[in-house]
């Protein structure tokens, strides 16, 4: 198994994340939930819960916010597996502390170019990543 710090595609690319938490803390920052139609369940979500589409939403991707800022970001990805992205503002030494718990790097992963997570999976084998939240 590679080791934390051997793998860090995390570069900040396109529209910064936007956690709804204070600087220090590896949270919840979105539900990644897979879905057939995504157009369809993005529209359903968000009236049913009144969240906002953010912007550079299309058939494969589109991630709804929370209207008052509070809470994590509902994702529906009609390629990805159902997961969470836990946001942090430092990612290198969250993903390392994560592996220290039983966590392992997906190093196999098909990360895109510029990709501004790591891909890990808990204790049980479930897929979830971490995501650079740092502003810039």
């Amino acid at each position: 198994m590679a080791e934390a710090s051997q793998i860090n595609p995390m570069r900040q690319t396109g529209a910064p994340h936007e956690p709804a938490y204070s600087s220090g803390m590896l949270k919840i920052g979105s539900v990644v939930i897979n879905a057939a139609d995504v157009p369809r369940a993005a529209a359903f979500w968000a009236t049913a819960v009144g969240y906002q589409p953010r912007d550079g939403a299309d058939e494969g991707w589109a991630m709804l916010t929370p209207a008052d800022g509070i809470g994590p970001n509902l994702a529906f990805d009609g390629a990805d597996r159902t997961h969470l992205d836990l946001y942090s503002d430092d990612p290198e030494s969250d993903v390392e502390r994560l592996v220290s718990l039983g966590a392992q790097l997906v190093v196999d992963w098909p990360y895109p170019e510029g990709a501004d997570f790591v891909v890990l999976r808990d204790p049980t084998g479930t897929v979830f990543c971490v995501v650079d939240a740092r502003p810039g």
